[in-house]
């Protein structure tokens, strides 16, 4: 059983079920009534996860990307990875513990691994700075970005990120320009570059090391311009209005495959990534080896035309007056 302060309101009724047939099994019952007994619970219990998960709100699926257990870049370097040696620094400023970088092994490539980190517990989330990276967080991704094409390694990016921390010092070492300076290098890097958004993809934060061949998302990652609390209180002045914004924003994996601004999406396991780190971590690895076979054949000029069209096709705009008055767009509620 997980703490109370770890377990999401709308995942009551699977914790009362789980604790009623920890409690069953841990009776030691065993006869075949008992057994039975388990046997139908579990078949309950499965189908009650499959059910809530397959109904979640933007806003839920939101609070599902923050699960304070849900495995992060760390997790994935343990599970996925072989061999992963960390390389430190941006030469210029410091080493930003809030996006962690090296070199890694996954089956038979070996690639430039690129991740936000969070932090585990309170210590490592002062370190981490929760995940929002600092201008020299991206100085250092895009150094070891390309170093990565100067040696004909695949890059691999994992982004869990609420956002690119907006304090004064970030500011006054460039934050913004930082961030355009990454997307620009990344357009133009002649290796294979997979992108997965693995929790939060919060805005400029993420997309300062998201600008892929390959975009994917898992089920219950959430990817959006601004946070669901933010756009509240600019768009209604309350973060009140949370949910309302989450849903307007159309973050969650299943708006961004229609939209087409991802690629894919990598089923969860039943309850979510936080419920079996090692089924995602396979799922994750065998996405991540499929993808690669993929852009590997691929030529440096091939790479980077296709992902210029790529992002050219993104978003839909009007181009005359005509066109945005045969326009059906309903104003937001």
């Amino acid at each position: 059983m997980r703490s109370s302060l770890q377990q999401l309101a709308f995942e009551q009724p699977i914790y009362e079920l789980e604790a009623r047939l920890a409690k069953l099994e841990g009776a030691g019952d065993a006869t075949a009534a008992a057994a039975e007994e388990v046997r139908r619970l579990r078949r309950e219990l499965t189908d009650l996860k499959k059910k809530i998960y397959s109904q979640l709100e933007p806003w839920q699926v939101v609070q599902v990307a923050r699960h304070p257990e849900r495995p992060m870049t760390t997790d994935y370097i343990e599970l996925v990875f072989d061999d992963f040696e960390e390389l430190h620094g941006d030469r210029s400023f410091g080493d930003d513990r809030a996006i962690r970088t090296g070199l890694a092994k996954l089956d038979e490539h070996k690639v430039m691994l690129i991740g936000h980190q969070k932090g585990k517990d309170l210590k490592e989330r002062i370190a981490c700075n929760y995940g929002c990276a600092h201008p020299e967080g991206y100085r250092k991704a895009i150094a070891k970005m390309k170093f990565a094409a100067k040696f004909g390694l695949p890059i691999i990016t994992l982004i869990d990120t609420p956002g690119a921390y907006p304090g004064i010092g970030a500011e006054e070492r460039g934050q913004a320009q930082v961030i355009a300076n990454a997307m620009y290098e990344m357009s133009r890097l002649t290796s294979p570059v997979v992108s997965v958004v693995i929790g939060e993809g919060g805005s400029g934060g993420a997309l300062g090391i998201g600008l892929a061949d390959k975009v994917a998302m898992l089920e219950h990652a959430y990817y959006s311009v601004i946070s669901p609390e933010g756009c509240a209180g600019i768009l209604w002045k309350d973060p009140a209005y949370s949910q309302q914004a989450a849903k307007a924003l159309k973050l969650t994996s299943k708006d961004l495959l229609r939209l087409g601004v991802v690629d894919d999406v990598i089923e969860e396991p039943i309850g979510g990534a936080h419920r079996d780190h090692h089924q995602m971590a396979s799922r994750l690895k065998m996405y991540l080896v499929r993808a690669l076979r993929e852009l590997v054949n691929k030529s440096p000029e091939q790479l980077i035309e296709a992902r210029y069209a790529k992002y050219r096709r993104m978003g839909v705009f009007l181009e005359s007056a005509a066109d945005v008055a045969s326009a059906s767009i309903q104003p937001a509620t």
